[in-house]
Parts: C-alpha cells; structure tokens; sequence
C-alpha cells in the first residue's frame, strides 16, 4: 500500500529540472501541478522564475500541460500567461486527468513526468496511472484551507515511507538515483 505514495524522485523544485535530465530519461512531455509547484498558491500571476522555466522547456520543444484540482478560471489566469495547455478540475488522486493529458500529447507513459508538491494527490494519482513522477517541496510554507488536512495525513505517509527507506532524500535534479 504505502508503495502508491512512493516518489520517483524528490527534488526541491520544479526549476532545477532540465531540459537535459528530461532527455536522458526519455522524458518527452511534463505534467505539472500549478498551485505550490509551479507558481505560489495565492499569486493569480506567474513569476519570472515559472516563465524562464516554461520558455526552456518550449526551446527544447517539450510539452508542459498544468494538470491542476483547482477551477477552470483560476487555472486559465497562469495558464494563458505561460503559453500552455491545461486540465482543470482533474481530481487528483484520480487518473481521469492523467488519461486526458495522455491522450492530449499523444505519447506513452513511460515518456511522461508529471510533478506536483502533493503526496496525497500529484504522487499518488501518478502511481495509479503508471506515469513517473517528481515530489517538490512547496513553494510557500502556507497552504490553500483545503490543502492543509493533505498535509497533515502527508507528513504521517511521509514518516512511513522514510522509515521504509531510509535512503529516501530530496535532491537537487533528477540526475540522482531513483528512490
């Protein structure tokens, strides 16, 4: 059980993974979370570091779709701004996302990340669907009112999947071990 809620890696951002890491892991497309991930859960804008980030991946031409729970309105806001594709509503920890953004670009999930800073949601949805997937550290310590009963239950599975791995430790790229 506790498998489903194993990352692949663990890095601390979203922004120290490389067009070239992707590459050397056959990775063609990126799935990520918005709020806490890619840009902070209560900035409606994305910052010059998501923007830099999403202009490398687009250079390298790999696609990036926001696969969020959060409202089509909300998503759209950053979605627009960065240039991208996005799923709203995908209720993760459901595979129904997961299965649109597949179909969407058309590629195998061997070939797919997908990157959240959530356990309970991002890990476990990518688990379920077979797509390998990246924990990041969330951008604010502070959290959305529905997002802080998630972290709560994540720091127990968290503790668990530590004490069932103790070589499980965030790292700076993707260029380190699979845990």
């Amino acid at each position: 059980m506790i498998k489903w809620f194993k990352p692949t890696w663990m890095v601390e951002s979203i922004y120290s993974i490389t067009p070239a890491q992707l590459e050397k892991n056959n990775i063609k497309a990126v799935l990520t979370d918005l709020d806490n991930t890619l840009i902070a859960w209560n900035n409606p804008e994305a910052t010059e570091e998501s923007i830099l980030w999403i202009e490398n991946m687009k250079k390298a031409d790999i696609p990036v779709i926001i696969l969020s729970n959060n409202s089509d309105q909300r998503v759209k806001l950053v979605a627009d701004h960065l240039g991208l594709d996005y799923i709203p509503r995908s209720l993760k920890p459901s595979r129904r996302g997961l299965r649109k953004a597949q179909e969407k670009l058309g590629l195998p999930k061997e070939q797919i990340l997908m990157v959240g800073d959530q356990i309970m949601t991002d890990v476990l949805a990518s688990n379920r669907f077979g797509v390998r997937n990246v924990l990041v550290k969330p951008i604010l310590a502070s959290d959305a009112w529905n997002t802080k009963f998630n972290r709560f239950i994540e720091l127990k599975v968290m503790n668990a999947l530590i004490q069932s791995d103790p070589n499980m430790k965030w790292g700076d790229s993707l260029d380190e071990p699979i845990r």
